[in-house]
């Protein structure tokens, strides 16, 4: 969207340049009107400059982020993996009384 609107902008700013040039009046006030208008046109390929560079690292960042997540999914999967093990490995809590009775099942 801003990529868009600096277009415009542009484009705007070439078409005062163009009017401008066509009316070519050598007052003052059309000078710095000139003047102005090359250190707005300035202005705006400088910030199409930034705005290229941030939309590069703004991918750089979205990159490292779906990384991310995808890391994060399976760490998760690993951790719940791990407490369904430890659950399942953990000895019962169990009575003098049931101890005894099953070792003479088992004998």
């Amino acid at each position: 969207e801003l990529e868009n609107q600096l277009t415009t902008k542009s484009k705007t700013l070439d078409e005062l340049k163009q009017s401008l040039a066509m009316n070519g009046s050598a007052e003052e006030t059309s000078e710095a009107l000139s003047l102005r208008i090359a250190e707005l046109c300035e202005k705006v390929d400088s910030i199409v400059s930034q705005v290229a560079q941030l939309k590069t690292s703004m991918q750089s960042v979205l990159e490292q982020w779906r990384v991310y997540d995808e890391v994060y999914a399976e760490v998760s999967l690993m951790t719940a993996r791990y407490v369904y093990c430890i659950d399942q490995c953990k000895p019962s809590v169990v009575s003098l009384e049931a101890l005894k009775n099953q070792v003479k099942i088992l004998q």
